[in-house]
């Protein structure tokens, strides 16, 4: 009687420890869901809150674009002026090859920095400058912010487009090179004409890589 005591005793032991075991378990299993679940929710709440700022801005776009062809118009209209707020995006990038999308903000954000952004240089000058260098620089990688993680793709005669002030800014690749990474890029460019320059890291090395674009037509 006291042997099987014992035994039941074990028993109802080793069943408390395989049970706490699998409450453990359980719980562990639950937390990794609910991390990983809540990534994938973060991110698609942030890629909707991204599309509708595109969304917006195509539509500002657009008013600039009527107001444009009002003005054009002999009979006066009364100006409609276009309040674009530190917030807002002042231009969008789209490089079709890539699959890239991007709202910029304007110079004066502080969104405009390119551990948050894709960056507009202090030394850009905007796409409708007569002859002037739009200079956007991201980061590579993986993380989210990796904007231009696919920009080493790209390959002379690649299409990349700026939206700005309602005019979509149509560039091509004429040329791409490495430098090292020095905290300054020296920019081989045509003074003559529109340009667009990319910049961003060579992934594992200590260079960055250079895209330089011209424009072909503004629409």
């Amino acid at each position: 009687m006291l042997l099987r005591k014992k035994e039941n005793k074990k028993t109802t032991k080793q069943n408390k420890s395989k049970s706490q075991f699998i409450i453990i378990g359980s719980l562990l299993i639950i937390t990794g869901i609910s991390l990983v679940g809540g990534k994938y929710l973060y991110n698609y709440l942030l890629d909707r809150k991204e599309d509708n700022k595109i969304e917006d801005f195509y539509e500002i776009q657009e008013q600039i674009d009527v107001d444009e062809s009002e003005d054009n118009i002999e009979e006066p209209k009364e100006e409609v002026k276009i309040e674009v707020k530190n917030e807002d995006y002042v231009a969008v990038i789209k490089i079709p090859k890539i699959g890239l999308e991007k709202g910029l903000y304007k110079k004066e954000s502080s969104y405009n920095n390119v551990n948050r952004n894709i960056q507009i240089l202090k030394d850009s000058n905007y796409p409708d400058e007569e002859n002037g260098n739009f200079i956007l620089a991201g980061h590579s990688g993986t993380g989210r912010i990796s904007y231009f993680r696919n920009v080493y793709k790209l390959s002379s005669g690649d299409s990349v487009s700026i939206f700005y002030n309602g005019s979509e800014y149509k560039y091509k690749v004429v040329n791409m090179y490495d430098v090292e990474k020095t905290g300054t890029a020296h920019i081989i460019r045509n003074a003559n004409v529109n340009t667009l320059t990319l910049v961003t890291c060579r992934q594992g090395t200590n260079k960055q890589i250079i895209v330089i674009c011209e424009l072909v037509e503004k629409i």
